[in-house]
Formats: structure tokens, sequence, C-alpha cells
């Protein structure tokens, strides 16, 4: 029997380190180092840290040159993008903010401070609607220097006009990507911008001045529709915070009831919710009894029974009857409100197949720009080309290759993943683990609150002392078990009220002590007792024959037992049954049918381990394991299976969840060490969740690759036609466009993805 105590947010645990082996600001929960990607809490959020806008920031191209050249800077915490707002969130040391600082401003980007608390809705809207109105004038323009060079006069003064419209144009909508590209080039950094700028120019300057302007305000055009895409899929999962209500009924001193802004409502407050509102903050009911459905925080398509002593979620919706509960967090730190932080953090973060495409993009630009060159001067030199078309030809050679749909195919991809896992109630706190769950060979599963209910019931017991009254056994054995919050404790000490002929009242416990992966102890009346598991009994010399075999024949029918004992003996024996989850065997099946190797490690006795496993469908169950002995075992199935995954929900479970490769904590009842350990939480407990994470991991890798294949496959036609045939900058700009849109509506299939 595995007692705990419930621990505080600041007992998280560490990070192993086999899951943070990069250096840089893109991995995890923040920067990529071991000692960070633990150190984010769940509810961590860049709200009320320093927040900056950076005017020239609004796509991921320039999101990635952020991250480079910050990531030689060790101690960033959190790095939060918000492209649609060109605002960036840095949570970092007081001290290391004017490193920071100037580490942006020396990759050509100047961060602007923003109030941290502020709203930029409005602005952004503005924003949008302004950049909007210019780019359509600047796309007005071109068209009108198009049309004036093809259908008026060839005349000095009809050619002037249509410069000077094509000239207007770029500067309406290229402004920005001059004043970018001509600092990428100034620092020897050939990137999107720096092609776009050589390109423009160069066509301007050989007389294709029409082109050049449409080129430029195509290119404006899209990488708005770029930015406002991953925009969308970064706020898929924000929608959540507006199902939780801005007040509800708070109970006054004099009785009555009162509607309250959330914001003003505190804890322990007493609120009431009438059938059909949703609930406005978290809480335990205290009166009533209702259905509720919480699928927009567990994914549970079916609502759920709520009564005396349940947990309810802000953003829920009470269907039957009225309800009263206490306030057990502010609106900030709601389930709801946690999950949306976590998510929109594990968004701020790039995974590997990003992290591959920017090293890939940082060789193709240069190697696609030296290419232009040597089309440019040696299609005249070997093959006799004028000059003017092999200039023209490397130029439009230079805005087919833009690397912009291959820089966009992953992010959009793999936040529009990290959003539907959400809605699913999988929160996963990094494109890391949502790649790389596909690669899960082996699961470890915890049994209790895993692939149990983690409800037992006190079955039976045995007294096997005639030194005390039974009666007085019961109370201490009450006394004890009600001050840990364990199933086991909590199976034992609610059976016992209905043992005890007068109300359950506890004795007081001094010095009570949880004995991890054993029981728990104190003293009651100055008297030492204990009540754990008989691995405490046998550490403490008191088993005897007639002992062990009472309890192998409770143990042969799959009871957990566990032992009230005194400084000299063993006074009393207390058997627990837990059942199996409904969804548990249909879960283990799954995941055998993906390839997963589940096995069941347990603090229980084997004859119980073996005895649930059966059940479930599980080969392989140890027992008897303290939380060392758990570790070890993940360490085995890392060294004999490959990538291996744990699942758990108690303190027991924590160092072995931060030694596999991904940890999933049962996040409904877990508990808050499990929660920070885990880098996936399941929250409504479903063990079947595991297996979706797989499936959707696996999903995501291939329309990741698939968006890369497509990136490429296209740019590689274009670049053909543009190196050995005929090819406009229309048709390059057209290419690159149509490109990032596929891609961008490709990645978003995510959303929609049946797991």
């Amino acid at each position: 029997m595995n007692h705990t105590h419930t621990p505080s947010t600041h007992e998280a645990s560490h990070e192993a380190p086999h899951k943070t082996p990069h250096a840089g600001c893109d991995h995890g929960h923040a920067h990529e180092h071991p000692a960070l990607a633990a150190a984010a809490p769940l509810s961590a959020n860049p709200t009320g840290v320093p927040r900056f806008r950076i005017a020239t920031m609004d796509c991921s191209a320039e999101e990635s040159e952020i991250r480079r050249a910050l990531e030689p800077l060790a101690g960033i915490r959190s790095l939060s993008f918000k492209l649609s707002e060109r605002t960036l969130a840095i949570d970092a040391p007081a001290q290391l903010m004017p490193e920071v600082l100037q580490a942006i401003q020396n990759a050509g980007f100047n961060p602007e401070p923003l109030d941290a608390h502020a709203s930029n809705t409005s602005a952004a809207k503005g924003w949008l609607d302004r950049n909007l109105m210019r780019l359509l004038g600047a796309l007005l323009l071109a068209l009108g220097a198009e049309l004036t060079s093809f259908f008026a006069p060839d005349t000095p003064a009809w050619q002037w006009l249509s410069m000077g419209l094509a000239a207007a144009a770029i500067y309406c909508a290229g402004f920005e990507t001059y004043q970018k590209g001509l600092v990428a080039l100034s620092k020897r950094k050939l990137n999107i911008n720096a092609l776009m700028t050589v390109a423009v120019t160069g066509a301007f300057i050989i007389g294709q001045w029409p082109e050049a302007a449409m080129v430029m305000a195509l290119y404006a055009i899209a990488e708005l529709i770029e930015a406002k895409a991953v925009d969308r899929a970064r706020n898929a999962i924000q929608g959540l915070l507006a199902l939780a209500p801005d007040a509800a009924n708070v109970q006054q001193a004099d009785g009555t009831w009162l509607l309250t802004l959330v914001e003003a409502i505190p804890l322990n407050a007493l609120v009431q919710i009438k059938p059909g509102e949703r609930v406005a903050m978290d809480g335990v009911v205290v009166k009533g009894h209702s259905t509720i459905n919480q699928a927009s925080v567990t994914g549970e398509s079916m609502p759920v029974e709520k009564t005396v002593g349940d947990l309810v979620f802000a953003g829920t919706i009470n269907e039957t009857g009225l309800l009263e509960y206490t306030v057990t967090a502010s609106a900030g730190q709601s389930t709801l409100a946690r999950i949306v932080q976590a998510v929109e953090q594990a968004q701020g973060t790039r995974a590997p197949t990003q992290r591959f495409v920017d090293r890939f993009a940082a060789i193709y630009t240069p190697a696609v720009f030296l290419l232009a060159i040597a089309v440019a001067l040696g299609l005249p030199l070997a093959l006799g080309t004028p000059w003017l078309a092999a200039a023209y030809k490397a130029l439009v050679l230079l805005v087919i290759a833009c690397p912009c749909a291959l820089v966009i195919s992953t992010p959009v991809t793999v936040v529009s993943g990290l959003a539907a896992a959400a809605k699913q109630g999988i929160l996963i706190k990094g494109g890391v683990y949502l790649e790389n769950a596909r690669k899960i060979k082996a699961i470890a599963l915890d049994k209790t609150g895993t692939i149990t209910e983690g409800k037992p019931q006190l079955v039976t017991q045995h007294i096997m002392s005639t030194a005390m009254p039974s009666a007085a056994i019961f109370q201490v054995s009450y006394s004890l078990s009600a001050n840990s919050d364990h199933p086991v404790s909590k199976a034992v000490s609610q059976g016992l009220m209905a043992a005890l002929a007068q109300p359950a009242q506890a004795l007081t416990v001094d010095e009570f002590t949880a004995l991890a992966g054993r029981g728990v102890e104190g003293k009651i009346n100055h008297a030492a007792y204990a009540l754990g598991n008989y691995r405490l009994v046998e550490e403490r010399n008191l088993s005897s024959a007639a002992l062990a075999s009472t309890m192998g024949e409770l143990e042969s029918k799959g009871y957990t037992l566990c032992c009230l004992m005194s400084a000299t003996e063993v006074l009393a024996i207390f058997a627990v049954a837990d059942t199996i989850k409904a969804s548990s065997r249909q879960a283990i099946a799954r995941l055998t049918e993906l390839g997963v190797t589940p096995v069941m490690l347990t603090g229980d006795n084997a004859a119980t381990a073996k005895n649930v496993a059966a059940q479930a469908g599980i080969l392989d169950a140890r027992g008897n394991l303290l939380p060392a002995d758990k570790l070890a075992a993940i360490q085995q199935m890392q060294a004999q299976y490959g990538l291996t995954a744990m699942s758990g929900d108690g303190i027991n479970d924590a160092p072995a969840l931060a030694q596999a490769d991904i940890g999933f904590a049962m996040g409904a009842a877990g508990t808050d060490i499990a929660m920070e350990a885990a880098d996936v939480v399941i929250m409504n407990d479903d063990l079947q969740r595991i297996a979706s994470t797989i499936v959707l991991s696996r999903k995501t890798h291939a329309i990741l690759w698939q968006n890369i294949g497509l990136a490429l496959g296209i740019k590689s036609l274009f670049l053909l036609q543009a190196v050995l045939g005929d090819a406009s900058m229309w048709m390059a700009v057209f290419a690159d466009m149509g490109a990032s849109l596929l891609v961008i509506l490709n990645g978003w299939r995510l959303m929609k993805a049946k797991i």
C-alpha cells in the first residue's frame, strides 16, 4: 500500500537528462536546458512577464530568427510568440533581460515594451485592418502598373507613369520586407526577406517593374495569410476560455444570493449553479445532485454524475439538478485556464521536425542564391543567352525558391495537433512529445487509478491480536487512515465508519509520517502505531506463520492488504478490493494492436498484481515495487524495448514518470507532482487516451512529411521550369503562394482528426 500525501506545487520533479538533449530555446516548456524544462509548472503562462511588440515580426521565419539569436543565452525560461499581434513575451531573469533585448536588436529587430497585462485584441484587429487596406492598395497600384505597361502607348511619359505606380506599390507592400532584407544582407544572412529584396530590386533594375510590383504585393499578402493561418491554429484552444461565465451566484453573509463577477469571488465562497448554466469556477460540491457535461475539460462525450464531495470544473455545463459548491481555485487558476495556458506554452515551442526544417532552410536558401548567380552568369557564358534574359530567369528562380511554404509547413501542423489533443482532454506539453509518441514501444502502467478505478472498498478485516479490544483497534486504524489521501487508506477509513459502533471520530495522531511505498505511522496517546503493507511488517520483524498464512489466503483472492501494527505485533489485517476501469481492457487491447507492450508496475503484492493484470489483459505484471523499484523497472524496459512511456497518478510514480521517455499522468485524479512530472496529462483518466495520443502522433508525423514533400515537390517542379523552360515572376509568386496555402490547409486537417 503506497500511502501518499498531497504535495505542493513547488515539489515539481526534475526532468531526466535524456529528455532534454538539445540546446537552445525551443524545447519542452521553455529554453532548452534540463533544469528549465522541468521548472515550468502546468499553470505557467506568459501573462505577467515582460511583453514586447516587434513591428517587423509577422511570420514564422522571423520567429525562427529570433529563437536562433537567443539560443546562446542560458536562463531564458520561456518565449511566447503572437505573430498576429507581433508580440513576444519573454520569461527570463531581470538581470538577463538587457542581454536578451540586445540579442534581438542584433538580429535586426526592434522590441518595444508593452504593458504585461494589457489586451492586444483591439490593437491586433486594428493592425490587421490597416495592413489589409495597405496591401489592397499596393495590389491596385501593381495592377495599374501592369495595365499601364501593357495597354498604354510606348512613350516615356507612360513608362514613367508605369514605373511610378510600380515603385509606389513596392513601397506600400514591401517596405518592411526591404527593411528586414537589407538588415539580413548587411549581416550576410540569406533569409526569405533577403531573397525577395534581391529579386524585386533586380527585376525593377532590368526593367520588369510591373512584375516586380506584383510579386512584392502578392508576397506581402501571402505573408499576411500565413501569419493569420498560424495564429488561427494557435488560438484554436483559446475559445475554451469563453465557455466559463463572467459571473456566478454567490451566497452572502445574510444567506441571500448575489450575482458576482468571478474576479471578485474569493476562495471557499459558496456558489449556486442552476440546471442549464455553466460552472463559473472550479469547486467541490457541498449540496445537491446533478449530471454535468464536462467535455470542454476532459473530452468525455457522456455527462458525469456529480454529488456531494465531487469536483466541478469551470466551463462545464450543469444539466439536471441544482448544485451548491465551494470555490477551490481562482478564475485564472481554474483547470480550464490551466489547460489553455499549458497548450499556449506548448505551442510556443518547436518540435524536432521544425528544428530540422529550420536547419534545412538555413542551407537551402544560400544554395538557391548561389544557383541563381550561376544561372545569371553561366547561361550567357555557356549558352549565349542574353544577359537580361538570364538575369530575369535567375530572379524568377529566387522567387520560386523562397522557402515560405517549407518554413510554414511545420508550425501550423504541430499547433493544430496540440489543439486537437487538448479538445479531446489530452494535454500535451510540447511538440517534441506530440512527435515522439509514435515511437513508443512499451508503456509502464501503475495499477491504482490508472488501470483500476482508484476507488477501492474495504471488503473484510481480521483481528490478529487480543491485546486490544476490536473497537479500539478500529478506532486507531481509522485515525491513521483518515490522515492519508491514498485510495487504500480512504477505503479503510470509510469502511471503518460503518464498523465502529459510534460515529467515527479520529483520535489525535502525533508525529504522523507517510512512508513512501510502505504506509503511514504516528503516535496515538503516546503509543506508536503503523498502518502499512507486508513490506513494512517484514521491515519491523513482525511477521509470523499465522499472519503469512492469513495474508496469503486473502491475496489469492486479489485483495490489497494493509496491517495495523504496534511496536510489538500486528493487530489487524484490512482487505481492500479495487475494480478495473471499464475501458482498461479495451485500452490495453488497442495499445497492443499499435505494437506497444504494456507492463503493470505496482506497490501492491504480486498476487493482486497478477489478478488485476489478468483482468486487463496484461501479460507482464510486477508487484511489491517501491518508487526506486519502479524507476529501475523503467530503465530496464528502456534497455529492452526502446522508447518507453509511463502512466501513473501518485507521488510514488513521479520518479518513474520523469525517467520515462514520455510520462502520462492521469490528470483528473492525479496529484500535482505527478502532473508536473508528466509530459502528457489525460484529463479524464481514460487509459484509451494514451492510444489516441499515439494515433494522433502518427497522423501528425505523416502530415508533417506530406507538407514537407508538397513544399519541396512544388518548388522542384517550378525550379526545373525556371531553369529549363520559360517561367515568369507571376508564375513564381503563385507557385510560392499555392504551396503555402496547400500546406496550411493540410495541417489544419489535424483539427478534425479522429483519434
